[in-house]
């Protein structure tokens, strides 16, 4: 293992956007549930604050993102943030499409040029998906980004799914909500087919203003080095983001 030194670093940060609505209690399922289906001012102001927060970050995962219907004033989420973060190369990957109404999402973006995308449909109800997207060679970088269902054994399907796809990755990072926590039966899954391991995240993602669980999380391969693995407080949706420093060795590619 190389020194930290050496290394190059990249700033990773995964999130549930919530397509832009700002959530402060339970309470707010019921009462402010009508933005999840129709426009409203907020959610343009709540996209900005999410443009400013990712900025400084070279990978972002993003989930729950509308890909431009009524509820998003017909805006393509994905492309609006990385336009106003400045982010050269994105991808959305819609998952749900329920008409003019909402267009649910995945999103991907980046500051390096990635030399393959591929986006697969979960198992499972319909709406949940996976990017795999690789940077370099043979010898670079595998991001997984993923979203998974609620129901455990829909996840741990989808895990059986997911492990299949990245078996073969040596420098692979996964990252998403994953609606489960540390110690389910699908983490452990998850981390026995593939042999990742998860950085030493110690509060919680969910619910954002009272966050008593972590279902958000990012796992790495033992060939990758991580530093300042946390969880950020910026409550706009009702989860949490989360990033962590990603050292990579000088012999792994990452140029397309």
């Amino acid at each position: 293992m190389e020194s930290r030194n050496s290394c190059q670093r990249l700033r990773l940060l995964s999130y549930n956007i919530q397509a832009g609505v700002d959530t402060r209690g339970f309470h707010d399922y019921l009462t402010q549930g009508w933005k999840h289906v129709l426009p409203h001012r907020d959610r343009q102001i709540n996209l900005d604050r999410i443009a400013m927060l990712i900025k400084p970050f070279d990978i972002v995962a993003l989930q729950e993102v509308d890909s431009g219907s009524l509820r998003s004033g017909f805006l393509d989420q994905t492309e609006y943030l990385a336009q106003h973060a400045q982010f050269p190369f994105w991808f959305a990957q819609i998952n749900r499409r329920i008409g003019m109404l909402a267009q649910h999402s995945n999103g991907l973006l980046s500051r390096m040029k990635p030399a393959q995308v591929e986006e697969y449909k979960l198992p499972g109800l319909p709406g949940r998906g996976v990017i795999l997207c690789r940077f370099g060679g043979d010898n670079g970088l595998t991001i997984c980004s993923l979203h998974l269902a609620l129901g455990r054994r829909a996840r741990l399907r989808q895990i059986g799914f997911v492990s299949e796809l990245v078996t073969n990755e040596p420098h692979l990072v996964v990252m998403g909500d994953m609606n489960c926590g540390d110690e389910s039966d699908e983490m452990r899954l998850l981390v026995r087919n593939t042999n990742l391991r998860q950085p030493g995240f110690h509060s919680g993602t969910f619910p954002s203003w009272r966050p008593m669980r972590r279902i958000d999380h990012i796992l790495v391969s033992d060939s990758l080095l991580v530093e300042n693995a946390r969880v950020l407080n910026y409550p706009i949706s009702d989860h949490l983001p989360i990033s962590i420093d990603l050292l990579i060795p000088k012999e792994l590619e990452l140029a397309a």
